[in-house]
């Protein structure tokens, strides 16, 4: 696919594909996805007509329930897990950010060794 063409794609979070879509997309039917969105699992984004809209992150969530449930795990298993991984995600979003932030206080212009310098003389 050429760059011109990938300048026309929805961004990964906006919320494009119908519920039919969606659903033929991910193999499993409407009422499955509307069983899904109840259980809340997933959280459609909504038109101003109150249509379900449907992003690429909402399908990539949809393909990780699918393979749960083919598994056997339970909706609210599959919950549970999701809710875990989610909070995995941020966690690690988190640890990262954290982590640039104490390599660039390292790097800049010494104050971060002075500042472990003076915890050092006031512990001992």
């Amino acid at each position: 696919m050429n760059s011109d063409r990938r300048d026309h794609l929805p961004g990964s979070s906006q919320a494009v594909y119908a519920i039919s879509v969606a659903a033929e997309l991910a193999g499993v039917g409407v009422q499955t996805l509307r069983l899904y969105e109840q259980h809340g699992l997933l959280t459609p984004a909504r038109s101003a007509g109150g249509t379900r809209r449907y992003s690429g992150d909402d399908l990539a969530r949809l393909e990780r329930i699918v393979a749960l449930v083919a598994e056997g795990i339970n909706l609210a298993g599959i919950a549970r897990i999701l809710e875990l991984e989610d909070a995995n995600t941020a966690l690690t979003a988190e640890r990262d950010r954290l982590r640039a932030r104490q390599e660039a206080d390292m790097t800049g212009d010494g104050r971060a060794a002075e500042a472990k310098a003076k915890v050092r003389d006031r512990q001992a």
